[in-house]
């Protein structure tokens, strides 16, 4: 069985040792990706990614400075460079060795640039989310950039049997054509009687739901209803088909 997330924006870059690293499945495809990304100026960069002109200067740099291998320079393994709120549940620098060989086994993390990551899969700075547009010989998008590669890279792993941690944007890279039965959970907080999803929350949860995973060896969706990490509980009258829903009551 396999989980699968989605990448972060926020990353460091913080030298790490003693870790085991390996190489992108699609470094190619990423390199191809990067330099037309490189031949964007900051303005394009800025309107296409949506952000601020200081950020489309740093992202401008770090296309700039993409190099077709990465090295022990320029890159850092991919669970360990992501930093946002979903890596913040996932730990993944509290698990133990076999754990993290578990994990290059059972856990993949979806990117607009490399397309599938394995967690100790060497990448270098960057920022290209999934749905943005990036006209290449493939297409105006991402999605057509990826069509069916993604999907079929997970299927090959996933043994029959994928969980969804990732969101909507990057997951709908899987494409149309994925063979693997898939289930998603759904993570909700109780405010004034009702349960609703809180980003941040979410987020953080879909990692600790990740590292349960990997921690505890899990094999089939059955016992994803005994994850209870920080208060949260399988809740069977709010999951419905493939979607299995996890609440807790409101937080102190």
């Amino acid at each position: 069985m396999l989980a699968v997330i989605s990448p972060a924006k926020k990353m460091n870059f913080d030298p790490i040792s003693g870790i085991d690293d390996s190489l992108p499945k699609f470094q190619a495809e990423a390199n191809i990706l990067a330099g037309h990304a490189r031949q964007l100026s900051a303005k394009k960069l800025r309107e296409m990614m949506k952000i601020s002109d200081d950020l489309a200067k740093q992202n401008k740099e770090r296309f700039a400075a993409f190099t077709e291998e990465p090295t022990d320079l320029n890159s850092k393994q991919a669970a360990f460079a992501f930093a946002g709120d979903t890596y913040m549940g996932l730990q993944i620098d509290q698990f133990s060795k076999r754990d993290l060989a578990y994990a290059q086994d059972h856990l993949r993390i979806l990117s607009g640039l490399y397309g599938v990551l394995r967690p100790l899969d060497r990448i270098q700075p960057y920022r290209l989310e999934m749905g943005r547009k990036l006209k290449t010989r493939r297409g105006e998008t991402l999605y057509d950039f990826w069509r069916n590669d993604i999907g079929a890279a997970l299927d090959e792993v996933a043994d029959g049997k994928i969980v969804n941690l990732a969101s909507k944007e990057y997951f709908k890279s899987t494409g149309k054509n994925l063979s693997a039965e898939v289930v998603t959970p759904d993570f909700k907080e109780e405010r004034d009687g009702k349960h609703i999803m809180i980003g941040f929350f979410a987020k953080k949860a879909r990692g600790m739901m990740a590292r349960y995973m990997m921690q505890n060896r899990v094999t089939d969706f059955e016992a994803l209803k005994d994850f209870s990490e920080e208060g949260y509980k399988f809740n069977p009258a709010l999951s419905s088909g493939a979607t299995m829903t996890f609440t807790r009551p409101p937080q102190s």
